[in-house]
């Protein structure tokens, strides 16, 4: 299907409606056999190795518990180096680089503005020129948020939005895409300043959810903001979240704080606690 006309269809596309119904399927209890045969399938069509699984397929009660699944213990070591940047999720980089401005690219010849993403512009003030990395989670991947810097978890802001797609087809096509859709935001203060982990969702992610508050998104609520009195501290690779089905996390720093590794590129793999960068 070319790429115009899949953007059509989805156009045309009830995607909430379409992304409510895929997460309810996905959460709903089934004969073992029938659901643990789908993630099979699943994993099969998919590539994903199964080997890294926290516990065996038989474990997982709801194909969505798989999806949002843990890693076994020890299988991403984080980077100890505390100048060093790390991965918050296993993905690929879809863009990297600086901030022009107020404006990120999101794909040859097209930006997104930063006040759209974050809502505010006061908020947006703090990423002019700072260093931002978009980073794609394929269905393969495992799904959780970490911390990229440890640090403390100064709030969040849940963004409601709609649904559209972000493979390769709707980020090269769509306008402002990432600025549309649903997203959750966490602000940590770290060694180098304020951070952002914008994750945004997607056709057919259902939900997204933090670990370190009762926060879960796509429930119908209006959008809202929380700055907790007492920062909450975290480390480095410590969760932050999960996706129950997969999307794209941005990663925002503050102008002159974080050098991006030369090697990192559109298209190049990342793990989660793997170095992307340094503090300058």
């Amino acid at each position: 299907m070319r790429d115009e006309t899949f953007m059509q269809w989805m156009r045309l596309l009830p995607k909430a409606v379409l992304s409510s119904a895929v997460g309810a399927a996905t959460r709903a209890p089934a004969p073992a056999g029938l659901h643990h045969a789908a993630i099979r399938a699943f994993a099969q069509r998919y590539q994903v190795d199964l080997s890294e699984a926290e516990h065996p397929v038989e474990d997982y009660p709801t194909f969505s518990e798989f999806f949002s699944r843990r890693l076994k213990a020890g299988l991403r070591p984080v980077d100890p180096d505390p100048k060093a940047v790390v991965s918050p999720v296993d993905g690929a980089v879809s863009q990297i680089g600086t901030v022009d401005g107020e404006a990120c690219v999101q794909a040859k010849g097209i930006s997104f503005p930063l006040g759209r993403l974050l809502t505010t512009r006061p908020e947006a003030e703090g990423f002019r020129g700072g260093a931002f990395a978009t980073l794609y989670l394929s269905p393969r991947d495992y799904h959780r948020i970490h911390a990229p810097l440890s640090g403390e978890i100064l709030g969040y802001s849940y963004v409601p939005g709609e649904f559209w797609p972000v493979n390769r087809a709707s980020v090269r096509l769509k306008e402002a895409l990432f600025c549309l859709n649903e997203r959750l935001i966490t602000y940590l203060r770290t060694p180098a300043g304020i951070c952002a982990v914008v994750k945004v969702g997607a056709t057919c992610v259902s939900r997204i959810r933090a670990s370190y508050d009762e926060v879960l998104t796509h429930q119908g609520g209006p959008a809202r903001a929380k700055r907790y009195e007492k920062a909450l501290p975290v480390n480095k690779g410590d969760e932050l979240g999960a996706f129950e089905m997969g999307s794209t996390v941005i990663l925002l720093f503050e102008k002159g704080r974080v050098r991006w590794d030369a090697a990192l590129a559109p298209e190049s793999a990342v793990q989660v606690g793997r170095r992307m960068g340094e503090l300058t």
